[in-house]
């Protein structure tokens, strides 16, 4: 399924921009992995006769399976903006797994893996450069899809009842803009603090604060990103904070740059 401006950006920062440059598939996993998989993803591009384009992405509590050229390895989720270099022409495929639902693969802290990718044979029982010769000399996307579930559905772990309660969780998180502290999750799924950051730091290899935080700024990025007129103040109040300076903290912590700056950069794309 392709992508447009007017489907979920799920973290990717001007969408709309961005697809100009390039095309984004989505591909639903198989039931045997649904469990474990939220998506795979198929990047594209061919800007050999433009300027180079750099992508920003604001990080899901998502761990990623990422297949490209010389560089196919396993990522933790961030707490920063990511960027990619978009020119030439390219090709990346990823598996989006869902929270926590990387862990039951890797059997230790998720937190591990922060700055620390993670080779795919000992997942996989395949290298990277074999993945790269298979996968991404394929044309059709469902060739793509099937050719990773071959090796991901032999090392399928048993499901975890955890993966089940964390996605409650973050799913509680994403589609409440008032969420702003880690005491309102604990309320309303009556869990101790500490053993929810135990389970995040564990199955999702970020805290529960840094989840509430990349949401609030993630859906702030996307309110600017449809370039209708913005009260950077009301926003900052509609997603739960007490005063502007604070917003403007921690969206530059996440994004690189304050709202008011992200807004002119939008109208300069």
């Amino acid at each position: 399924m392709s992508v447009g401006a007017t489907k979920p950006s799920m973290g990717i920062l001007n969408l709309e921009g961005g697809e100009k440059r390039f095309t984004l598939s989505r591909r639903a996993a198989s039931e045997g992995l649904s469990f474990f998989v939220k998506h795979y993803w198929i990047i594209r591009w061919d800007c050999r006769d433009e300027e180079p384009y750099m992508q920003h992405v604001v990080p899901n509590p998502c761990v990623n399976l990422v297949v490209e050229p010389g560089k196919t390895l396993i990522y933790a989720p961030s707490t920063g903006k990511f960027s990619y270099p978009i020119h030439g022409k390219g090709i990346v495929f990823g598996v989006k797994f869902k929270p926590g639902g990387f862990y039951p693969f890797l059997r230790r802290p998720v937190s591990s893996l922060l700055n620390r990718p993670l080779e795919v044979s000992g997942i996989l029982g395949a290298d990277g450069s074999e993945l790269e010769k298979t996968i991404l000399s394929m044309d059709d996307e469902q060739d793509m899809v099937r050719a990773m579930e071959k090796l991901l559905l032999p090392k399928l772990p048993p499901q975890d009842d955890e993966v089940l309660r964390i996605n409650r969780i973050i799913d509680f998180v994403a589609s409440n803009r008032e969420i702003s502290k880690v005491d309102q999750v604990c309320g309303h799924f009556q869990i101790h603090i500490r053993k929810l950051q135990r389970l995040f730091d564990q199955y999702v290899g970020i805290s529960p604060k840094w989840v509430i935080r990349l949401y609030r700024l993630q859906n702030a990025a996307e309110t600017m990103d449809r370039r209708l007129p913005v009260d950077l103040s009301r926003l900052a109040a509609e997603l739960g904070y007490h005063d502007q300076p604070h917003f403007i903290k921690d969206f530059k912590a996440v994004v690189g740059c304050t709202p008011e700056e992200y807004r002119r950069w939008l109208q300069e794309q």
